[in-house]
């Protein structure tokens, strides 16, 4: 029931009109989108009966109940988007740009010409997770091995092949596996697979857990096969995992690419205005802050970084507002 009245907006009768509810789709519950998503969903909500902003309620916008949905990730959440089931989701930056133009991987698809941007979030790095003792130690070391790359309609999915494919290889030289998060972890501590991909905002609850009860490493992703990458996919930036942002486990060079915000051109405007403001106010900051380690990073000033998908009309309304778009 929630989800119909999330796709059609205020429900009918005069005491629902004062209650939305606004879906969010995210990730798998392990990784990083899952739990952004969360403090988001929290910062932007006002149900009926709050208490003020500045005397101890929320700030959010007035009436709403947004709602953080796990999902399969990137492209699932554009198709959701597109299909009427969800309001808004998470997904990276280069998969809703091919999906809006009908490019790249998404080729021969219809582009997805009413997808519309709320607000570029946070950088996501490429993680490729191996053990101690592997021998794996490159991309090119994966040829034969037994390696998850997670679901088809993940964004970790496309970026995986992509990688493999700038450094002269493809699915069919891997032994592929479809786990998710913490089931990739798990089958990786058991012996079940020999590596994993998992694009996340680091540091991801998945391999937290994992380097706290295994010889974890994290395999570079550097050299040529990169600069290929980056030279034919802009939307690649060459970054690195920092020491220590898994206990144990060194420092690696990777890949990463922006995880944004997504809606569709017909929700309402004045909401999605509102949603916008309500995500940039002096409360969330507060609880982006403290809600997760990726939170200090989600900034005004870095909102419109990376889009390559047009904003929707009520978050370019805020933008201007703010000076932040011209």
């Amino acid at each position: 029931m929630l989800a119909a009245v999330a796709a059609t907006g205020f429900a009918s009768g005069s005491a629902a009109q004062e209650l939305n509810f606004f879906t969010i789709g995210t990730g798998g519950t392990s990784f990083t989108y899952y739990p952004v998503g969360g403090v988001i969903a929290n910062a932007i909500s006002k149900p009926p009966g709050s208490r003020e902003c500045g005397e101890g309620g929320s700030c959010g916008v007035e009436g709403l109940i947004a709602s953080a949905v796990s999902s399969r990730g990137s492209v699932d959440n554009i198709n959701a988007i597109m299909s009427g089931l969800r309001n808004s989701g998470f997904a990276q930056s280069d998969v809703a740009y091919w999906a809006y133009t009908g490019t790249g991987t998404m080729e021969g698809s219809e582009p997805a010409k009413d997808l519309r941007t709320i607000a570029a979030l946070f950088e996501e790095h490429i993680h490729l997770v191996a053990l101690e003792g592997s021998g794996i130690n490159s991309v090119a070391d994966l040829k034969g091995k037994r390696v998850s790359v997670d679901e088809p309609g993940s964004g970790t999915y496309v970026d995986a092949g992509l990688i493999l494919g700038a450094f002269g290889m493809t699915f069919a030289d891997i032994q592929e596996e479809n786990l998710k998060g913490s089931a990739a972890a798990e089958a990786l501590r058991n012996g079940k697979v020999d590596a994993l991909f998992i694009v996340a905002g680091y540091p991801t609850g998945a391999l937290v857990e994992l380097a706290s009860a295994a010889d974890m490493k994290l395999v570079p992703i550097d050299g040529e096969g990169v600069d290929k990458l980056t030279s034919e996919f802009g939307f690649f930036s060459t970054s690195a995992i920092p020491s220590e942002a898994y206990e144990g486990v060194g420092e690696a060079a990777t890949v990463a690419v922006g995880a944004q915000w997504f809606t569709h051109a017909r929700e309402d405007e004045e909401l999605i205005y509102n949603i916008t403001k309500a995500l940039w106010n002096d409360e969330s900051r507060r609880l982006l802050d403290v809600g997760h380690a990726k939170g200090s990073t989600i900034t005004a000033e870095s909102a419109l970084a990376g889009v390559g998908v047009p904003l929707h009309p009520g978050a370019e309304r805020f933008y201007k507002e703010a000076g932040l778009f011209k």
